[in-house]
């Protein structure tokens, strides 16, 4: 289970006064100093190594919570994973030169709001100021001008675009020198809290850029690019901190910015480890998450219903499961970000108890069309699904979603095909853009089937797509992802009770499955 900070108020809406829902941002000191988040938007070209690791490890948090009840004996309950957003002077500098319309600019006062949605804002606490910038630059509001959220979002709503050039090296020299001075309600540089500029761009600036941005990354100001269209990717690595894998962020157009609101919360965000604390209320063993905790029991114990206490296991066999990967092939994939679906479904099999009893597992992919890999049961052992797995050829071509799950629901999950009466039958799906084909009525026949479907969703998946093939409840069912750093907040989320048995502690092998599987996304995050 799931306890928020101690001494917060309940879980409530991101507009709770003083806290946040959001996630420390991994492997990133929150004590350092300034930061400057460039937003800019850019080719897809650049953003193969992200969106590698954002598959991999997405994939990899799928299965996680999939198994988690058999671990825990109960689903992990959120109880309001909040947390603290550390005091930062933040100012965002956004491009509304002419090749950003006008319901464009609309979507990125949209973005803007539900960052600031996210924050902390006071006196003391989180200031933000906003910076508009075209052929000139136009400071809309400065740190002290509003106190409030309230007053902050309403300040958003009245900015107006103003349909020129593209100065960006500009606007970055006016946050350095004049939104973060004292003047504007800029504080002294501390350790105790940061500055940050979020900038949002879409092309080509018209002067330079990299002396600019040197200079801020040498006040302390830590700059990421965020990258929309046909934006150039050498101006971003230009402007954007080390390491930029972690500090230049892409999306294809202003209509899914919006995606990108939970990375940049979580770079605000400051938790304590309350497990070492000592404070939680487990009777066994308590796990640290970002901004909470969960209990968990000794081996030969199960958590009870309360999320807190453990009773003793009478012992069990392990649990049977059928489990069929459905992955996309499609062009839009890319050779290299495939070979690493690969590596890491093998990851996955490595942590599984695979048998005639236990868990078997099936893979098939498509493109333009499906192609079944291998069959639930063909393979007796991990070596052999993975030998198989490694042979798999990349099939490009198209994305005909609603073909593949009607193969799902016809033939994978078929007894000719290897699944078993009776057993729990998992189908995962992921796809990283528009399905070609219509997907309606597949979909609705494979939930009707009583198989649990999980549809995971990278870079241009379409939502309205990933609900309708998602399980009930919708919410735990499916996911999306335009960044790496978001899976331990879709960790949180992602909730399946694989396990049917009443006595959790038949769930032994999916144990042992939870367990590996957590060192490697830690790894992977590390």
């Amino acid at each position: 289970s799931l306890v928020p900070l101690p001494s917060e108020p309940p879980p409530g809406p991101s507009h709770v006064s003083g806290l946040a829902p959001c996630l420390p941002k991994e492997g990133h000191d929150n004590t350092s100093g300034p930061r400057l988040l460039l937003s800019t938007l850019h080719p897809a070209s650049g953003s193969s190594t992200a969106m590698d690791r954002i598959f991999s490890a997405f994939l990899l948090s799928l299965l996680l919570l999939l198994q988690s009840s058999a671990v825990y004996g109960t689903p992990p309950q959120p109880r309001g994973t909040l947390c603290r957003t550390k005091p930062t002077d933040l100012v965002f500098i956004i491009d509304s030169s002419r090749s950003v319309r006008p319901h464009e600019f609309e979507k990125i006062k949209v973005f803007v709001s539900r960052v600031i949605e996210g924050l902390d804002v006071g006196p003391n606490s989180t200031r933000v100021g906003v910076i508009n910038y075209a052929s000139a630059v136009k400071n809309e509001f400065s740190l002290k001008t509003h106190q409030t959220k309230a007053g902050l979002l309403q300040a958003v709503r009245r900015i107006e675009p103003l349909s020129t050039g593209t100065m960006t090296g500009l606007a970055i020299q006016f946050a350095i020198s004049r939104a973060f001075s004292d003047s504007e309600g800029g504080r002294a540089r501390s350790p105790n809290f940061n500055k940050v500029a979020i900038v949002v761009t879409d092309g080509r600036p018209q002067d330079g850029v990299q002396d600019v941005s040197a200079r801020a990354r040498a006040a302390g100001i830590e700059i990421f690019a965020i990258g929309v269209g046909r934006v150039d990717m050498h101006t971003l690595r230009q402007i954007a901190s080390e390491p930029q894998d972690e500090h230049v962020d892409y999306v294809e157009s202003y209509s899914v910015i919006e995606k990108l609101t939970h990375k940049f919360q979580e770079a605000f965000c400051v938790v304590s480890d309350l497990c070492a604390t000592g404070d939680h209320d487990c009777e066994q063993i308590c796990v640290s998450i970002p901004g909470a905790y969960k209990c968990a029991c000794k081996e030969g114990f199960t958590l009870n219903n309360d999320g807190k206490t453990c009773t003793a296991c009478s012992g069990g066999l392990g649990s049977a499961l059928d489990l069929v990967f459905l992955i996309d092939g499609s062009k839009s994939v890319r050779p290299e970000n495939f070979e690493l679906v690969k590596k890491f479904i093998n990851q996955i099999v490595d942590s599984l108890e695979v048998s005639d009893k236990q868990a078997q597992v099936g893979l098939v992919q498509y493109s333009s069309s499906v192609r079944q890999e291998f069959p639930l049961g063909q393979f007796k052992n991990k070596k052999d699904i993975k030998a198989a797995v490694k042979k798999m050829s990349y099939m490009e071509k198209g994305t005909m979603t609603g073909q593949a799950l009607k193969y799902l629901v016809d033939s994978s999950f078929s007894i000719i095909n290897g699944a078993r009466p009776g057993v729990p039958k998992v189908g995962i799906v992921f796809t990283d853009g528009r399905s070609q084909d219509y997907i309606t009525d597949a979909a609705k026949k494979a939930k009707d089937s009583g198989f649990r479907m999980f549809a995971v969703g990278v870079g241009n998946a379409v939502e309205d797509e990933l609900r309708e093939i998602a399980s009930e409840p919708v919410a735990e069912h499916y996911f999306y992802t335009a960044d790496f750093r978001t899976i331990s907040k879709i960790g949180k989320k992602l909730q399946m009770k694989i396990c049917v048995e009443e006595d959790p502690c038949e769930c032994k092998s999916i144990v042992k499955f939870q367990s590996k599987v957590e060192d490697l996304i830690t790894s992977l995050q590390q």
